[in-house]
């Protein structure tokens, strides 16, 4: 199966702020601009960081597996490689998790890697990878 880009435009109240995190502690390229957004390459996925000023509004969590899941949030599956790659570049960059990156439904259906942390302006972000990407959509 071959995927598509997805599309999220999402809040920030910086863009200089959006800009160094999802451009360089995340790594994004950077497409378009404006004064009033960003255009980023998340892993062939485009992402657009729109200015609203003022504070984030109150976040939701669930539990999941025992941790108290942020609702909203976005991110992207990665092969293991390079979620390990990612989560290594995280730590070194000082980048405080909401959920350290563990194993998640370890020896169950669905057992996969994940991590959760915010951006500057408190977006909620995972990343997760499959050691069998057979169980993405597993039951």
């Amino acid at each position: 199966m071959t995927l598509t880009p997805f599309h999220i435009a999402f809040p920030v109240d910086d863009l200089a702020a959006a800009r160094a995190f999802y451009g360089g502690t995340l790594g994004c390229e950077e497409g378009r601009s404006s004064a009033q957004w960003i255009d980023f390459n998340l892993f062939g996925h485009q992402i657009v960081a729109h200015l609203k000023p003022g504070p984030a509004t109150k976040r939701h969590h669930n539990p999941v597996d025992g941790h108290d899941v942020p609702v909203p949030h976005f991110g992207v599956v990665l092969p293991m490689d390079a979620w390990e790659a990612l989560a290594a570049r995280l730590r070194s960059a000082g980048i405080a998790f909401i959920i350290e990156p563990y194993i998640r439904f370890k020896g169950e259906v669905g057992e996969q890697a994940t991590m959760f942390f915010l951006d500057p302006a408190g977006n909620a972000l995972e990343f997760k990878a499959f050691a069998d990407p057979g169980q993405l959509f597993a039951k």
